[in-house]
């Protein structure tokens, strides 16, 4: 079997919840050996979470697909130093630390980036916080909600007469953690093959949800002009939209180019709307979606996928999760995989999303039972049933 892309990296991932964990399930995809160290007295949360296939909840099992896990109470002593072992040039070599605590947590147990950086001075180490580690707001707890509502996203984002709205996915957790703390990561390898020298990452879902705002950002600091629900292109004030459909269901309506608005126009029998929609104007726009909205309600959601199929426009309707799971495009994508369980069957997964030509991503097995892999890894960096034993009877495994 050809190895992943990332099979020289060994990452020691201390985070829980969503982002962290999302983010070494990337990694672990594409060949990094990640180890999850993980608390015997306060256990991810994530674990607990519905639904359950047997004893293991999917998303645990599919967060921690490929990982290695090892049971430590960071509180004790003796636990430290197993951290400093497994990080250890000379030792474990897990030369990649992933976190998600509070700033100055790691550093009051005594494997924050400084003290470990003296057992490796090449450690890359990425802590992923809500805030940075930095800032009056660094020490103050948040949810993806809270992220996108301070970045100012959810200022233009939602209906003018409803206002904003939950997200179906926790677009500040995934994308400002788990791609943040990859993209940091992997910038940081690149950087150390160059130079020999670690350094620390500091991804702030905060910052990320402030920097993908670019192209609003700049009309208002450029242009004096702050964006507003439903007052530009691509946030519901132009025909670019959502629509219902006769049997409740939606279609989507992204026809921006000239070229694919007019075949829109042509495939709804309405030319005649085609210099409203080709109008910059913003007092064109709210009329001509009134005009397409009673269009778009008089056929069912399967009459306008007959239409609009063979048409290149960019009108697609708005799927559910089942319909999406099964969609002969998501099959041929390799989008939804069956990954090993410990009994010998299998659990449906979402893919990894990359692709490559000289390899494929690879599941090793779904999240394992917390500390499955302690004795595992200590005899890997050294220590003897005896050494082990001996931890045990300290308490730090708990």
């Amino acid at each position: 079997m050809i190895s992943g892309p990332l099979s020289s990296l060994k990452i020691l991932d201390f985070s829980t919840l969503l982002p962290g964990p999302f983010g070494s399930m990337m990694l672990a995809d594409l060949g990094a050996d990640v180890v999850r160290v993980e608390a015997p007295h306060r256990a991810d949360m994530v674990r607990f979470m519905p639904p359950f296939d047997g004893e293991i909840s999917a998303w645990h099992g599919l967060l921690n697909r490929s990982k290695r896990s090892i049971f430590l109470d960071l509180k004790k002593e003796a636990a430290v130093e197993v951290v400093r072992r497994l990080v250890a040039a000379d030792g474990g070599g897990y030369d990649i630390v992933l976190e998600q605590f509070r700033p100055g947590v790691m550093d009051r147990l005594g494997i924050g980036f400084e003290s470990l950086r003296e057992v490796n001075p090449g450690l890359i180490y990425c802590a992923v916080t809500g805030y940075g580690q930095t800032g009056p707001l660094s020490q103050r707890a948040g949810h993806d909600i809270n992220y996108l509502s301070l970045a100012g996203v959810m200022s233009h984002s939602g209906r003018q007469a409803s206002g904003p709205s939950p997200l179906g996915i926790q677009v500040a957790d995934i994308g400002g953690g788990a791609l943040g703390a990859v993209t940091g990561i992997l910038a940081a390898v690149i950087h150390r093959g160059q130079t020999g020298e670690g350094q620390l990452v500091d991804i702030s879902m905060f910052d990320m949800s402030v920097a993908w705002q670019a192209h609003a950002i700049s009309s208002y600091l450029v242009g004096g002009e702050a964006p507003e629900m439903e007052s530009w292109q691509l946030n519901g004030g132009s025909y670019y939209d959502f629509y219902q459909t006769k049997d409740h269901r939606y279609l989507s309506v992204g026809s921006l180019e000239p070229k694919f608005w007019q075949g829109f126009c042509q495939a709804i029998q309405r030319p005649d709307l085609i210099p409203s929609g080709l109008s910059q104007a913003a007092e064109d726009q709210q009329p001509l979606k009134r005009e397409i909205e009673p269009i778009i309600a008089a056929r069912t959601l399967e009459e306008w996928q007959a239409i609009f199929e063979p048409l290149d426009v960019c009108v697609e309707p708005v799927l559910t999760i089942p319909e999406m799971a099964d969609h002969p495009h998501t099959a041929a994508r390799g989008m939804v995989v069956d990954v090993p369980k410990p009994d010998g069957s299998s659990q449906r997964q979402i893919a990894s999303p990359f692709k490559f030509s000289g390899s494929q991503p690879s599941y090793k097995h779904v999240g394992a039972p917390p500390g499955t892999h302690t004795n595992e890894l200590l005899s890997q960096i050294g220590y003897t049933k005896e050494g082990i034993h001996t931890l045990k009877e300290a308490g730090v495994f708990g």
